[in-house]
């Protein structure tokens, strides 16, 4: 079996939403796993870490899987027209289109969750249906070929649910427990319904000025399309 997988990296990609399904995806066998951009200059991501990207827009082929995780790097992404038109281009073709995270905002944007069910990471999640999705709160969720997953770790489970749509249960479920991937966390305050509300006050105040950036950002590509979608019912 051979398999196209890219995912889309960009300048301030939260790392951990594309390294931790890359460690899934290039467990499948016959897998071929991309980190595509505009260039092939390093990307320095959110926290640092620079990751090298393996093709350009340009030169990527038709993608079996196509990935967007997240980070503060999609604010610039939700008006940025190449990347936008790079995956809806990708997606025509594509088996599986995904998500990890707020990469669902730029899936949004690009028109790809019209009328879809979707999850993102909690602090943006109400901006999905700001963007014609219909938001659902859940780990990963599923609408035909197209699978989001919630904030960042949730990028894991989503790769292993897919791994299972392609290859099946029993890979999959290999895959997991080659990665010892067990999750057993030391405190519970991993949702905004289980933490505690400093916990939550700390974590909504730490991102309050990208939240705001965001929606106004939101709330422009909701117009536009609103505008697109009744230009094309006059003509």
């Amino acid at each position: 079996m051979s398999l196209e997988i890219g995912f889309l990296v960009f300048p301030e990609v939260q790392q951990l939403d594309l390294t931790g399904p890359y460690e899934v995806f290039t467990a499948l066998p016959g897998a071929a796993v991309h980190l595509v951009w505009k260039t092939l200059g390093p990307v320095i991501s959110s926290t640092r870490l620079a990751l090298q990207p393996t093709l350009t827009m340009a030169e990527c082929p038709q993608l079996d899987v196509i990935c967007v995780p997240g980070g503060a790097g999609i604010n610039r992404l939700l008006e940025d027209e190449e990347t936008l038109a790079f995956l809806r281009a990708q997606a025509a073709g594509a088996r599986y289109v995904t998500s990890v995270c707020t990469g669902a905002l730029v899936l949004a944007a690009a028109g790809l969750l019209g009328g879809k069910r979707a999850t993102t990471h909690w602090a943006s999640h109400d901006l999905l249906g700001v963007l014609g999705a219909i938001p659902e709160r859940a780990r990963v969720v599923q609408d035909g070929n197209t699978f989001s997953g919630g904030g960042v770790t949730a990028g894991i489970d989503l790769a292993l649910t897919l791994a299972a749509a392609i290859a099946g249960q029993d890979e999959a479920e290999a895959i997991q427990l080659q990665l010892e991937y067990a999750p057993a966390p030391p405190f519970d305050s991993g949702t905004p319904e289980r933490c505690r509300a400093a916990t939550l006050a700390r974590a909504r105040e730490r991102g309050a000025r990208l939240r705001a950036e965001r929606e106004a950002l939101a709330a422009r590509v909701a117009q536009r399309q609103s505008l697109s979608r009744a230009a094309g019912r006059d003509g």
